[in-house]
């Protein structure tokens, strides 16, 4: 399973490159490009939720490999919920909202009784 979770990685990993080095990419190829990157975030992440969930795997980690894979952790989660923060700052000034949840309301059906 692992060989094959390294070659599916490899994979995204050139695709990503790939979608790098394109020039001149248009709004809707952006948009594709920034799906694709939280797509692969989403499989990673997944991953190693599966492995922080498994003490067979995890036991097999040295303390510094865990206290290195805590910090590189660390520091992209503090990257990234930063630059979110900032995403969402400049979605607020463009006037983006939070969809707010409409509550139907439930209309109130007559309770008919049957005798039988």
């Amino acid at each position: 399973m692992s060989s094959h979770w390294i070659r599916v990685s490899e994979r995204i990993l050139t695709q990503l490159k790939d979608l790098e080095k394109t020039k001149k990419r248009d709004r809707l190829e952006l948009v594709k490009s920034i799906h694709f990157v939280l797509r692969a975030l989403e499989m990673s992440m997944l991953g190693w939720k599966q492995w922080v969930n498994s003490p067979d795997i995890m036991v097999k980690f040295t303390k510094q490999d865990l206290e290195n894979m805590n910090q590189r952790m660390t520091d992209f989660a503090l990257s990234f919920i930063e630059y979110d923060i900032e995403m969402t700052q400049l979605g607020v000034k463009k006037g983006l909202k939070a969809e707010k949840k409409v509550k139907k309301k439930r209309e109130k059906k007559p309770r008919s009784s049957y005798v039988a």
